[in-house]
């Protein structure tokens, strides 16, 4: 499988060290990038990859690209900077970076680093597919089913259910049968198990 790197970073002279070290590898499509802004007017249609950002850049800064990206999937980020302290790490790691590595960086370290984004990132897109997969399966069910549904995970009997839908315990069974179908499960525990990767578990 191709693996995908962007560097951004405005420093003409890095780019090309970079492309230059990342280029041994022959798994790897590289894309380079001048600034933050040009990266993030293409953001939407760039396959998903780890993200080599400067911190330093005129325009949007790495920090500013890293909080555009906070909660998506699609990449993960290790920032480089040629003026790193404790408090630019702290904020680089906050928003959502992998790792921070100073500039002059050490060939081996970052070439590491680059194989830890892309496992963080294999198992986020497998995660990301799993909730994916119980969305689509948890909006084919009617509102009356989902309600049913939403019971069961609180632990509710049919009886109580119908109850509090105001409708037989009957009729709560046949929506409970049809969301196991929609659901394509045999069990109450393998509905559940879909239904919190769909998030409909309460937070509390």
């Amino acid at each position: 499988m191709t693996r995908t790197v962007y560097i951004v970073d405005d420093d003409d002279a890095v780019r090309s060290s970079l492309h230059t070290l990342l280029s041994i590898r022959n798994d790897l499509l590289i894309r380079s990038y001048r600034s933050g802004d040009a990266f993030l007017q293409e953001v939407n249609d760039l396959d998903p990859g780890v993200l080599l950002l400067d911190f330093h850049m005129p325009g949007a800064t790495g920090l500013d690209v890293l909080v555009t990206l906070n909660k998506n999937p699609k990449f993960v980020s290790i920032v480089l900077t040629g003026q790193g302290n404790v408090g630019l790490a702290v904020q680089a790691m906050k928003a959502g970076a992998l790792d921070f590595v100073e500039k002059p960086y050490e060939a081996e370290v970052l070439m590491q680093l680059v194989d830890t984004a892309f496992a963080r990132l294999e198992q986020g897109s497998e995660a990301a597919a799993r909730v994916n997969a119980a969305e689509t399966k948890i909006a084919k069910l009617s509102p009356r089913e989902t309600d049913v549904l939403k019971g069961l995970i609180e632990g509710r009997s049919n009886k109580i259910i119908a109850y509090e839908l105001d409708i037989s315990p009957r009729t709560v069974e046949i929506y409970r049968a049809n969301l196991m179908e929609k659901l394509e499960v045999r069990s109450l525990s393998e509905a559940l198990r879909i239904a919190f990767a769909a998030g409909l578990f309460p937070n509390s």
